[in-house]
């Protein structure tokens, strides 16, 4: 059809082919919201339930929060440090969010900072005093913060070292509460990944657990 004769039809035989056009338009909306709506279900509920679901059946504890329970309270998680205050408790790494974990953050300061050294230095000072030794048996990790400041893991040395104020609060020998590091020490994860090292939290736990035993 030439131009000549599309611009002499009347107005209402153009009216059907503009509305076609116009439905046709509209309906490819639908596609768009069909796919939105079952991608939402699928990805942002579906899955969401199987994975929870999954996690609570395979690994029950883990996916509660690695929770420490005793005689039906919360003591604590596995997975967090806090703090323990006397004699008779091993002492986790500082912290630079004071173990809160709504707060958990590093200090942020960087290697040649001097505020750093200074806190340092004067971390290893208190250590050394707390735990009776020279300055230069203080390990390190004693003295400085992890990244998010929750670290509940220590070295074996780190451990080993507090062993003797701990049995001497207790009034036990220096050998029972060894034995009990050394049973609390755990491997390189899978025997392949990182270091050595021994969780305060259950290590704490397991004191409390020993001294109420009979």
């Amino acid at each position: 059809m030439n131009r000549s004769l599309a611009t002499s039809l009347p107005r209402a035989a153009r009216a059907p082919a503009t509305r076609a056009a116009t439905l046709q338009q509209h309906g490819a909306w639908r596609p768009a919201l069909v796919l939105g709506l079952v991608s939402l279900l699928l990805l942002g509920l579906a899955y969401a339930l199987a994975a929870t679901s999954a996690s609570r059946l395979l690994f029950p504890a883990q996916a509660d929060g690695s929770l420490l329970i005793r005689d039906g309270q919360v003591r604590g998680s596995q997975l967090i440090a806090q703090p323990f205050t006397g004699d008779g408790y091993f002492q986790a790494r500082p912290s630079a969010a004071n173990y809160d974990p709504m707060a958990a953050a590093g200090s942020n300061l960087a290697r040649t900072n001097p505020a750093l050294q200074e806190r340092v230095q004067a971390s290893i000072a208190a250590v050394a005093v707390r735990e009776g030794v020279a300055i230069a048996q203080v390990p390190s990790d004693l003295v400085t913060q992890s990244g998010a400041g929750m670290d509940p893991e220590l070295s074996p040395a780190a451990a080993q070292l507090q062993v003797a104020r701990v049995a001497r609060s207790r009034g036990w020998p220096a050998e029972r509460v060894a034995a009990l590091v050394q049973a609390h020490t755990q491997g390189p994860q899978w025997g392949v990944f990182g270091q050595p090292r021994v969780n305060v939290m259950t290590l704490n736990l397991a004191l409390d657990d020993l001294k109420a035993a009979p």
